[in-house]
């Protein structure tokens, strides 16, 4: 099994994910949203890249069962009724609800990668399960780390680590690519101290000036969340 780890969206063009099977990873905060979001009841959620498609597709739509969710330079759109927080997204909010997500950099590179046969969301929440089905499929894969504007971000590629590391116990016949083995080497050496070195990352330092301190404490939390998001058809639901 051969696993190819992109850093950026930006190293790749939409149709680059054809016919492949790809987990995306956006720790802070869009996937870790998803992966909540969807496992206290949301029906589904629909991810856009931009905001004004994101306004379009939540104005047809009808009966109160849709929410405008999502953030711009990590604060919640004028408008919208929720941000990018996965605390945000409770069971009492959520539940039954259509969400309509866009984020800086998370719900793009879901939409980049519309084109795989099949489209996985990942989180630390539910790192344990991705590698478990991967694992169960025995197919190639692609992780595509959202990444920082365009950047390297520490925390996504450091999530890819922890699933192609919880791989590799299961997997001893692994082919990996540069991107692969670096996150891999990233997650050993930090491993133990997840959540610390998410602070200190870029993205995280930013999250801390803003206030949102709390979702990086959640967002490090591993493998507390059974489920698999996968997207399908222009929306992300559990896999059944």
């Amino acid at each position: 099994m051969k696993i190819n780890t992109l850093l950026s969206p930006s190293n790749a063009e939409e149709l680059f994910f054809t016919n492949k099977r790809t987990i995306v990873i956006d720790i802070l905060r869009a996937t870790t949203t998803i992966v909540t979001a969807l496992n206290n009841g949301a029906k589904e959620i629909i991810p856009v890249n931009s905001i004004e498609f994101a306004m379009k597709v939540s104005g047809n739509s009808f009966g109160g069962h849709t929410l405008l969710g999502g953030e711009r330079n990590s604060v919640k759109i004028d408008g919208f009724a929720l941000g990018n927080s996965p605390l945000e997204y409770t069971k009492e909010i959520v539940e039954g609800k259509s969400i309509v997500l866009f984020t800086t950099n998370g719900s793009g590179a879901i939409v980049k990668a519309k084109f795989s046969k099949e489209l996985l969301i990942a989180s630390f929440l539910n790192a344990g399960r991705i590698a478990e089905y991967i694992n169960k499929v025995g197919k190639d894969v692609e992780i595509l780390c959202a990444g920082n504007n365009g950047r390297f971000s520490f925390e996504d590629s450091l999530c890819a680590g922890k699933i192609i590391s919880e791989i590799e116990e299961q997997n001893d016949n692994l082919e990996l690519n540069d991107g692969s083995k670096m996150c891999a080497i990233l997650f050993k050496k930090n491993r133990k101290k997840i959540k610390k070195t998410m602070k200190e990352s870029d993205h995280g330092k930013k999250l801390i000036e803003k206030g949102f301190k709390d979702d990086i404490t959640f967002a490090s939390k591993e493998n507390i969340i059974d489920v698999i998001p996968v997207y399908d058809k222009g929306v992300v639901v559990l896999k059944k």
